[in-house]
């Protein structure tokens, strides 16, 4: 089973290239999903815990958790502390199940691959890229975005040439739906034929 790794910076279009990976028949593992439903569950009590009022009524209240984290570097980390390891678990029986299924390829969606060192995880690596403008408008079309949350967050990413550099393959989401959907269909056949 061939493991890869669908990564690029906020804003490229990770998430709609991800959903292409699944309409083309590719088993997807989204991280950023399971952050959403671990919030509800298992990493809600130890989130609280660390952070106490960021819950509401036992899920995590993603507004006052990010007010906490960003921009305090130690609060990021121990929040990874709690958070990483949990989705890990939850990627690792993705990946078992879809081996004993006999899959022949599958998509394990991590924003932060690379400064997670998530790199040995997998077998090859797709970077998600735009041009730097259309990245940015994207992002600040986001509600409760700003340019100051933006420099933020990107500040803590691997830049986007590097990704692109380290990348087995490169998927340019700045062409349109159309010519990502080609990109995507691409690599499969290259992959799997």
């Amino acid at each position: 089973m061939i493991v890869l790794g669908l990564t690029g910076s906020i804003g490229m279009g990770k998430s709609t290239t991800a959903r292409m990976f699944a309409d083309a028949g590719v088993p997807v593992h989204d991280s950023d999903e399971t952050v959403h439903r671990l919030y509800s569950g298992a990493a809600a009590p130890l989130v609280e815990a660390a952070f106490p009022g960021t819950t509401v009524g036992g899920v995590v209240d993603r507004a006052k958790l990010g007010a906490r984290v960003l921009g305090d570097a130690a609060a990021l980390k121990a929040l990874e502390v709690i958070v990483h390891p949990l989705v890990r678990a939850d990627a690792d029986a993705f990946l078992a199940r879809h081996r004993t299924a006999g899959e022949s390829i599958v998509v394990l969606d991590i924003p932060l691959l690379f400064e997670t060192g998530g790199r040995g995880r997998v077998d090859k690596v797709v970077v998600v890229t735009a041009p730097a403008e259309v990245q940015r408008q994207r992002v600040l079309a986001r509600p409760g975005m700003s340019e100051e949350k933006l420099a933020a967050i990107l500040a803590k990413q691997v830049p986007d040439a590097e990704k692109r550099r380290l990348a087995d393959f490169v998927i340019d989401t700045g062409q349109g739906l159309d010519a990502a959907r080609a990109q995507v269909d691409a690599i499969i056949a290259e992959l799997v034929g």
